[in-house]
């Protein structure tokens, strides 16, 4: 286990943070906007979502720097803002995070399909590690590769990731598939835990796309294929449209009453996804420290 993580994972499982998406829109975020772009012209808004997680109790948070990658910053004219969006969202969460709590930047797909050639790996490659130096530049604990639905496009960013010599967590979005247990690309969650421990990093998971229920068979597959921590971040159960938008109906009692499950199929970070707030992250402390 990469030194940094077992050290931070030596008193035990830790908790992750929830959703930002949905509280920067609660916050004012319109469809549409690019949430990214906020660490620039709404730090406190920003802010404001890291210190709930904080005042939470989780141990670890995100950064809002998810789609800050090259392609997905062109969607919104904003492409040559790459190193100043990722060092405001680092230094955000970091100022939240005070002492205590540590900070695993975010990096999110480029919404590209490298199989479709349009785009070539060298050109993903280069906007992965534009935005992994920006982030180590600005002073992250680690890095999260999350909601991947493509193991090609992950390796490239796990490459980027691993370039700036901080720890780095790989995770997949399972969500296809008769069973919901394949990426969109159809890998298992064997192939993937099985993958990206042989390509170097430090942990790897899943987030987005089941409930916490359909997590506990994917993390007990993830475990049963590598040594590695897992990092798990479930949605609040599967959503129905309402007005044309997503709605989550789990409450967090629910959601939380899986956790101790979750632990016991070797879940090392444990978090939640589209449609967790802050409640649903105290419920969670509840139980990991609890028992």
């Amino acid at each position: 286990m990469n030194k940094k993580l077992e050290s931070w994972l030596a008193a035990g499982p830790l908790v992750t943070d929830g959703a930002w998406g949905t509280e920067l829109q609660q916050r004012g975020l319109a469809v549409g906007e690019c949430p990214d772009a906020w660490n620039l012209t709404r730090p406190d808004a920003v802010r404001q979502v890291a210190d709930a997680y904080v005042a939470a109790g989780s141990d670890v948070i995100l950064t809002n720097t998810f789609g800050a990658n090259r392609f997905a910053l062109a969607r919104h004219a904003l492409e040559d803002k790459v190193v100043e969006i990722n060092t405001a969202g680092v230094t955000i969460s970091r100022e939240a995070a005070g002492r205590g709590v540590r900070v695993f930047a975010s990096m999110g797909p480029t919404g590209i399909m490298l199989m479709m050639g349009d785009v070539s790996r060298e050109d993903v490659q280069a906007a992965f590690d534009e935005q992994a130096r920006a982030i180590a530049a600005a002073g992250a604990d680690a890095i999260v590769i999350e909601t991947m639905s493509d193991p090609d496009e992950a390796r490239l960013a796990l490459a980027a990731a691993r370039a700036t010599g901080l720890p780095v967590v790989v995770c997949m979005v399972f969500d296809s598939g008769a069973a919901r247990d394949r990426t969109l690309t159809g890998a298992t969650p064997e192939h993937v835990a099985e993958l990206f421990t042989a390509e170097g990093a430090d942990c790897v998971g899943a987030n987005c796309g089941n409930g916490i229920e359909g997590f506990l068979p994917i993390c007990r597959r993830l475990h049963s294929a590598t040594n590695l921590p897992l990092w798990i971040k479930a949605n609040a159960g599967l959503p129905t449209m309402v007005d044309g938008q997503p709605t989550y109906a789990q409450a967090p009692e629910e959601f939380a009453a899986h956790v101790l499950e979750l632990l016991e199929a070797g879940a090392s970070f444990v978090g939640g996804c589209c449609g967790t707030t802050p409640e649903f992250i105290a419920a969670v402390k509840s139980k990991v420290r609890g028992g």
